[in-house]
C-alpha cells in the first residue's frame, strides 16, 4: 500500500539525526520507516529531484473496454458512477471483472472528470464588513425532540445573524415560514441588537406563499418592512442556499448548542411553551457572549432604529356568523354573542390573534393551527356562549362544537357521566350550571379539582351543593356609631387660634 510521500525536509532531517543516532532511532525521529531510511542512505538525490514515474507497473485491467465501452457511456451520461459502470461491465463480461476493481475504476472516472468533465461550481469566500449585512433564515427544529407537558412540540426556529460579528437572535416559531414570523422575528432581533445593518438578506421563502399573487404580496411587504428600517432588501436565488451561506452554516450550530444545553438540563420536557422560549433565549445569550468584542465593534457601524416598530402581523377581515364564530386561517374561534353579524378586523400574529371592531379590541386568544389529526382546529371560550346556553341548555346535547367548549378535561369527564346517568335535558342543565358557576365565581380551576374528586368517588356533581360551597361569603358590615361634637367647641377652637 503506498503511503504518504517522503519530503525533502524529512530526508534532510534524517541525515542530520543519523550523524548522532542509529538508523532506527533517526528514522523514528524523522517520521519515516527503517526501510525508507535504507533507501534514503542509498539515494543520491532528494525526492523532488527524482524523475516522476509515468509508466505502469502492472497490466491495465480495463484495457480494451475503457476507450471502446466505458468512455462512450460516460460522455453520453456524465453522471454515471464507477459502481454503475462496473456492474455494466460485469453484465457484459461475466467472470472477467471482479468487485475488487471498483477503487481502480473510481480513480479512472475521477481523473476523466477532471480532464474532460463539466466545470464544477466555484465558491467565492466573501469578506464581510461590520454593519453591512444581516441575514434571516428558518430551520426545522423537530430533531431536538422538545416536548411540552409530554407532547412533542413541532416547531421551527427563526434565526437572525450579523455576517461580520456572528451575533444572532433566535425565536421559536410554531407555524411555517410565514410573513408574520419573519416580520416579528426580524423586528425583535433589530430592537434587541439596538441598530440596523445596511442590508438584510433572506432566502426565497418558498414555503411562505402558495401562488404568484402571494409571492408578489410577500415581496412588497418585505420591501416595505426593510424600507421602514432603512435597510436594503435582498433575497438569494431559489435553490442556491450558499448565497445565504453566512447563516446557513449557523443553523446547524444553533441546533447543536440547543441540543447540548438540553443534554445538560437532563430533560427535553418543559412545563409551558414560555419556559421553553426562555430556555432558548438563555442559550442564545451565552452563545452571543463568545462574540461580545466583535459585536461591540459592529454596533458602532449600525444604523439607527426608527422611532417605532412597524406592523408585525397580518390583517384579515372576518364576519361573526350566526353561530357566534369566526374563521381565521383554517381555525375556528368563538366570539361574544353580541358581535353576531358584525365584521371585525383580525390581526394574525405567530402565536395569537386579536379581533378589533373599529379601534376597540374585542378578542385576544392563542392561535390554533391545523394538523393532520384536526384540519379545522377550534378555540371555543365557554364564557362567550354561556348566555345563549343558559336560555337553551338542551342545545348542548348535540352541539357540534360541544367537546371544544369544556375548558378542562375534568368538565368533559363530568359531562360524560351526567349524560350517561341522567336524562338529556337534566344533564344539560347541570352542565351549563357548572360552567356558569365557574365563570361567574372565578373558580374554574378549583371547581375542576372538586369535579375530579367527585368523579373518583363515582358520584354525580350536585349543583346546589357546589354553588353553596363556591358562593362568595357575604361580607360582614361593622356597625359604626358616629358621635357629632357640639358646635360650641368649634368657637373655642377659633378663640384659641
Amino acid at each position: 500500500m503506498p503511503g504518504k510521500r517522503i519530503s525533502d525536509h524529512q530526508v534532510s532531517k534524517y541525515k542530520e539525526l543519523r550523524k548522532q543516532h542509529g538508523q532506527e532511532a533517526a528514522a523514528a525521529k524523522s517520521g519515516v520507516s527503517v526501510r525508507s531510511a535504507r533507501r534514503i542512505e542509498r539515494a543520491t538525490q532528494l525526492p523532488s529531484q527524482r524523475e516522476t514515474r509515468w509508466w505502469r507497473t502492472r497490466t491495465d485491467p480495463f484495457a480494451g473496454v475503457w476507450d471502446e465501452e466505458l468512455l462512450p457511456l460516460l460522455r453520453g451520461a456524465p453522471a454515471l458512477t464507477a459502481a454503475t459502470l462496473l456492474e455494466e461491465l460485469q453484465r457484459r463480461h461475466p467472470d472477467r471483472y471482479g468487485s475488487d476493481l471498483l477503487r481502480t475504476l473510481q480513480r479512472r472516472v475521477r481523473n476523466w472528470r477532471a480532464l474532460e468533465g463539466e466545470a464544477r461550481e466555484v465558491y467565492f469566500a466573501q469578506q464581510h464588513e461590520p454593519g453591512r449585512l444581516g441575514l434571516s433564515d428558518f430551520t426545522d427544529a423537530g430533531e431536538l425532540g422538545v416536548m411540552i407537558v409530554g407532547e412533542r412540540l413541532l416547531h421551527r426556529l427563526y434565526q437572525f445573524a450579523l455576517a461580520y460579528s456572528g451575533w444572532r437572535h433566535i425565536e421559536v416559531v410554531l407555524g411555517g415560514e410565514s410573513w408574520v414570523a419573519l416580520s416579528g422575528g426580524l423586528q425583535n432581533a433589530l430592537w434587541a441588537l439596538g441598530g440596523v445593518p445596511a442590508e438584510h438578506r433572506t432566502d426565497s421563502l418558498s414555503a411562505a406563499f402558495n401562488n404568484l399573487a402571494e409571492r408578489e404580496e410577500l415581496t412588497r411587504r418585505y420591501a416595505e418592512l426593510c424600507d421602514s428600517y432603512g435597510m436594503r432588501p435582498s433575497r438569494n436565488n431559489p435553490g442556491v442556499s450558499h448565497e445565504n451561506g453566512a447563516i446557513e452554516a449557523r443553523q446547524g450550530s444553533v441546533k447543536h448548542f440547543l441540543d447540548q444545553a438540553l443534554l445538560l438540563r437532563g430533560s427535553r420536557d418543559f412545563a409551558t411553551l414560555t419556559a421553553y422560549r426562555e430556555f432558548v433565549a438563555d442559550v442564545v445569550v451565552r452563545v452571543n457572549g463568545r462574540v461580545s468584542k466583535a459585536v461591540a465593534a459592529e454596533r458602532a457601524c449600525l444604523g439607527p432604529l426608527p422611532a417605532r416598530r412597524t406592523t408585525d402581523y397580518e390583517e384579515v377581515d372576518a364576519r361573526v356568523t350566526k353561530f357566534g364564530l369566526i374563521s381565521v386561517r383554517k381555525g375556528v374561534y368563538s366570539m361574544p354573542a353580541r358581535m353576531i353579524g358584525h365584521r371585525v378586523k383580525v390581526r394574525v400574529y405567530d402565536d395569537r390573534i386579536e379581533a378589533y371592531l373599529g379601534d376597540r379590541r374585542v378578542l385576544q386568544t392563542a392561535r390554533v393551527r391545523p394538523s393532520a389529526q384536526e384540519p379545522r382546529p377550534k378555540a371555543i371560550d365557554y364564557r362567550h356562549l354561556l348566555p345563549a346556553l343558559k336560555r337553551k341548555p338542551g342545545a348542548l346535547v348535540r352541539w357540534r362544537l360541544r367537546d371544544a367548549l369544556f375548558p378542562r378535561s375534568e368538565y368533559a369527564a363530568s359531562w360524560d357521566r351526567l349524560i350517561r346517568e341522567l336524562p338529556e335535558r337534566r344533564a344539560a342543565k347541570v352542565m351549563v350550571g357548572l360552567l356558569d358557576l365557574a365563570a361567574s365565581h372565578g373558580c374554574e380551576v378549583a371547581l375542576a379539582a372538586e369535579l375530579a374528586r367527585i368523579e373518583e368517588r363515582g358520584e354525580l356533581p350536585d349543583l346546589d351543593q357546589l354553588k353553596t360551597r363556591f358562593n362568595p361569603r357575604p361580607a360582614a358590615m361593622p356597625e359604626v356609631e358616629v358621635q357629632l361634637p357640639a358646635l360650641e367647641q368649634y368657637d373655642d377652637l377659633m378663640v384659641a387660634a
